[in-house]
């Protein structure tokens, strides 16, 4: 998930969550203050109903024409008048659904309120002179709860309305925030080891974005330190290590000519050549491990034919291993020959499929090896099988790690670089490379190149 995600899903979820607390707490509020002025309401008149009905006298009228002339007559409105004895008992008949202990706070408050469901009960005390009474009033409220109802689908509706623009604002918010990182990234992609020179642009302000940016700029600086020493090497290291080695061959090869040479000596010269030319191969290796790490796009690229690449590099293994046994299946070749087609640098190529095929030879003991082209979809496919020692199991997943060698070759010359060296090339051509091994039993290495359709 991506971070702007993240950040409007959060955003989203901290706006939602205040939004369903200020909501509640609004009709907690608002029910509070509607059932709190009804019970004020029916209280006012218990008050009244205890001067009308329990020591009625003159004055009783007067206050039950106030009560009838200037209070609004409630829903369901009733009055309940009770009388307790000296025992505490209950003269008149008490109203329904009214627990004990709300009687019991009404005797030791001097009020008391209770409601069930939409009908409330207020409840005072009045110790006279004719006795100890009990008033209760109680009635309805419709109206209240016809407002909450109402309040209800008011922030309910908000509710929805505004979890839809916090949703909005999140996600611009979000994009807005994680604008300048799009553009580092976009910066970034741009950047290879073809332009390694190149920076990103700073910018104002000491945020974490302009410590991030300062930060890969001087990761870039390093890295093109690195680079640029790295190609000096390949460059210095191509010149001064082949000039005496070339020096070396050709003199082993003029030494050679001689009619006169001794058996033995010459024996001895023709050793010299092999071993020259495996040293060879050797240094093209390790060139070629350093080069392809750097950019295709700085290599020499060119279309190549994949039936072609096989018939060079068959004939290349077989002047560093004449003993080798290559057979080629080129059986299923395509009509249509553009598909034999791929891009890349030929020498490179030649070079990552050569090692395979040489360390098929060298692990089989020369005996036959099989190097079979066809075409799978948008694929070239060139699979390298052999009847050798294979490859342990345990071990199979480290085979292109550089300087790697299995534990069953330790009888086998070799410097671990072939195998690293020709999936660096391999993955420079978009490529890659599959391995089916079984120990004593063989090796199949199968290298996958796209087509190339321009």
């Amino acid at each position: 998930m991506k971070i702007q995600t993240k950040i409007t899903i959060l955003f989203f979820a901290i706006s939602t969550a205040g939004l369903v607390l200020l909501n509640a707490s609004i009709f907690y509020f608002v029910s509070e203050f509607n059932f709190e002025d009804f019970f004020k309401r029916l209280e006012a008149r218990v008050k009244l109903s205890a001067q009308i009905n329990i020591s009625p006298d003159e004055k009783s009228a007067a206050y039950q024409e106030v009560r009838n002339r200037y209070l609004e007559k409630l829903d369901d409105e009733q009055d309940f008048v009770v009388r307790i004895d000296s025992g505490g008992r209950y003269v008149f008949k008490r109203p329904v659904n009214l627990p004990e202990k709300f009687y019991r706070e009404v005797i030791r408050n001097g009020k008391a309120r209770y409601d069930s469901g939409n009908r409330f009960y207020a409840g005072g005390f009045f110790n006279t002179e004719n006795g100890r009474y009990i008033v209760i009033v109680t009635a309805s409220d419709p109206y209240g709860f016809k407002e909450l109802a109402q309040l209800r689908k008011v922030l309910l509706i908000s509710f929805v309305i505004s979890i839809l623009v916090t949703y909005v604002a999140g996600a611009v918010f979000s994009h807005y925030t994680m604008k300048p990182f799009r553009g580092i990234i976009k910066s970034v992609k741009n950047i290879s080891a073809n332009n390694l020179h190149s920076r990103l642009e700073e910018v104002k302000g000491r945020d974490e974005i302009a410590e991030l940016i300062y930060t890969f700029n001087n990761m870039l600086t390093r890295l093109e330190t690195s680079f640029e020493t790295q190609n000096n090497f390949v460059s210095n290291a191509s010149h001064e290590l082949r000039t005496p080695l070339a020096i070396i061959t050709s003199e082993a090869e003029l030494l050679l000519t001689e009619d006169k040479l001794p058996a033995k000596t010459s024996e001895t010269v023709k050793t010299i050549l092999s071993e020259a030319g495996k040293l060879e191969h050797i240094l093209k290796s390790l060139l070629g491990l350093a080069q392809s790490g750097f950019d295709g796009k700085k290599q020499n690229w060119q279309k190549v034919r994949a039936d072609e690449l096989i018939l060079t590099v068959i004939a290349s293994v077989k002047e560093i291993d004449p003993e080798s046994k290559l057979r080629p299946d080129l059986s299923g070749l395509p009509a249509d020959e553009t598909m034999l087609i791929t891009e890349g640098n030929v020498n490179l190529l030649q070079l990552a499929l050569s090692n395979i095929v040489l360390n098929a030879c060298k692990y089989s003991a020369n005996q036959e090896v099989t190097i079979r082209l066809t075409i799978g979809g948008e694929r070239i496919s060139i699979s390298v099988t052999d009847k050798g020692i294979g490859i342990p199991e345990q071990e199979q997943q480290h085979i292109f790690e550089p300087f790697f060698r299995a534990s069953n070759t330790v009888e086998f010359e070799g410097f671990g670089i072939g195998l690293p060296l020709a999936l660096n090339i391999i993955r420079l051509h978009k490529g890659s490379i599959g391995i089916r091994s079984e120990e004593n039993v063989g090796t199949e290495m199968q290298i996958l190149l796209p087509i190339s359709r321009n």
